[in-house]
């Protein structure tokens, strides 16, 4: 995997990646493959270093999505993502295919209250029990023929499953979702495809992008 790690920008404080689906963030009871690990190994190999190497994880994306992360490669870096993702400084926009049957409007801003249970799964609730979850949405394109439509997301807040959650409560579950969707053990259509923030060090503002790859169904939305 090390070989197939696709960098976007690297410097002394911060790494920048394209996470492939199907792999995790950070590792699990599962013991599989995860991103966490793959860097680690990318950075004690290319700078041959002794020991432990130092690698924060900053943000996550679920395990079938795909898209651009931001790793730190020292712990101030590290401290100052993790701050920039609790005032929503840091800032991330999604491609996602749902489900929808030509009642979703051209654009809107879904607010729930959002709580995650001891399955792993995630619901809405009431505001006392859950926590703030907003996002905003416009179409890009439709694919009548497919009851299926293409949307662009800005994610306001990082809530666990809160993409796949709030357009499936509304119904309109997203293409391949197998948890919160039709179970027909799809690819997931979500891509992380932008990702934003103020690099740690030198304050400048960063900003990366990553197109979807040309498999699953992103290939029937090409222009």
């Amino acid at each position: 995997m090390n070989n197939n790690l696709e960098i976007l920008y690297e410097d002394n404080h911060i790494i920048v990646v394209v996470k492939p689906n199907n792999i995790l963030s950070q590792s699990d009871n599962t013991n599989d493959i995860d991103m966490l690990t793959i860097i680690k190994n990318y950075i004690k190999e290319k700078y041959n270093k002794p020991g432990n190497v130092y690698l924060g994880l900053v943000h996550r994306l679920d395990r079938p999505v795909s898209g651009v992360m931001v790793f730190a490669k020292t712990s101030k870096a590290a401290s100052r993502l993790s701050d920039q993702v609790r005032t929503h400084t840091l800032k991330k926009r999604y491609y996602a295919i749902v489900n929808d049957d030509g009642s979703l409007k051209e654009k809107d801003t879904f607010i729930d209250y959002l709580y995650k249970d001891n399955d792993n799964s995630t619901r809405v609730v009431d505001k006392d029990h859950g926590k703030y979850s907003e996002l905003s949405y416009n179409i890009i394109k439709q694919r009548k023929d497919m009851n299926l439509t293409l949307v662009d997301i800005e994610l306001k807040t990082g809530r666990h499953h809160q993409i796949r959650v709030q357009f499936a409560s509304r119904g309109y579950p997203l293409y391949g979702d197998q948890r919160y969707g039709k179970q027909d053990k799809k690819q997931i259509a979500l891509h992380a495809y932008k990702l934003e923030f103020i690099h740690p060090t030198t304050k400048e503002l960063m900003s990366f992008v990553s197109k979807p790859k040309k498999e699953s169904k992103w290939s029937d939305f090409e222009s």
